[in-house]
């Protein structure tokens, strides 16, 4: 079991001394001091209260090392996102952090993401994944830049780099807005989401480019979803013409063919008239 260890490494992340903690729980100082160092073991109803003063199942402080999750998982955690509160599966990451303990952002090149169906959760694959930071993101959340390959999304174009932010909870995706998707049969993909997983257990998977038909996947084929955060990319995205100015556009372009056809008429008309 875990739990002397978690509910030290609990208590000092919300930055609370032993003596808070034990006054807030209706313990002794010295209890909790025994708990945490292993040397008297809690009943039912301690359990109970750490769990409750935590936000932290009993089965999360006993079960699970805190100690061997990732500063974003951490935080999830902590913010309620319990696997075994929410009755779902713990989707544990497997990601890697640089000397500053900071998780890095791993990118998944195209030649990679054959590989990374099978190596997704396997730390020496991820290990060897090439990483940057980008100042701008939260050092509390998990990222991931993948590269695109096709143009099912244009106007971002074919090659661009797209950073997401590991999404735990599932049931906060919202409909109308960009994800990356992880499935073992389609691999990755970069598309727009309809959730549906309250009414069917689906989603229905959008392209930007017009060209690609709408689908659906069942949320059991989904291993990873992250939530675009921006994307990277050398070359500009075509120019989108405001409405106003392609109403004129047509509307010139009207113009000129009619100009053509009744040249044409004339034309004709006065070789008709000519005498032979």
């Amino acid at each position: 079991m875990y739990f002397t260890s978690n509910i030290k490494i609990l208590r000092k992340r919300r930055g609370r001394t032993q003596d808070e903690v034990a006054f807030a729980l209706n313990l002794k100082r010295s209890t909790l001091s025994g708990y945490e160092n292993g040397v008297a073991q809690p009943g039912i109803d301690v359990l109970i209260s750490f769990s409750g003063y935590f936000n932290v199942s009993i089965d999360t402080l006993l079960k699970i090392d805190l100690s061997k999750l990732s500063e974003s998982q951490l935080g999830e955690l902590e913010r309620g996102y319990d696997a075994y509160i929410k009755g779902s599966n713990l989707r544990v990451l497997t990601t890697t952090v640089n000397s500053r303990n900071t998780e890095n952002i791993e990118l998944v090149p195209e030649r990679a993401k054959a590989g990374y169906t099978t190596g997704y959760a396997d730390p020496e694959y991820i290990g060897e994944l090439p990483v940057f930071t980008l100042p701008f993101l939260s050092d509390k959340k998990k990222y991931r830049t993948f590269q695109l390959k096709g143009d099912s999304m244009l106007p971002i174009p074919d090659g661009s780099w797209v950073t997401g932010e590991f999404l735990q909870d599932w049931m906060n995706i919202i409909s109308g807005h960009a994800y990356i998707i992880f499935t073992l049969n389609d691999g990755i993909v970069f598309k727009i989401i309809e959730n549906n997983i309250r009414s069917s257990a689906k989603l229905v998977l959008y392209s930007l480019n017009p060209l690609y038909e709408p689908y659906e996947v069942h949320i059991s084929e989904v291993k990873e979803i992250w939530k675009f955060v921006n994307y990277i990319s050398n070359e500009l995205p075509d120019p989108v013409i405001p409405e106003k100015q392609l109403i004129k556009t047509v509307a010139g372009l009207k113009h000129d063919l009619e100009r053509l056809k009744n040249k044409v008429g004339r034309d004709i008309s006065d070789i008709t008239s000519e005498p032979v």
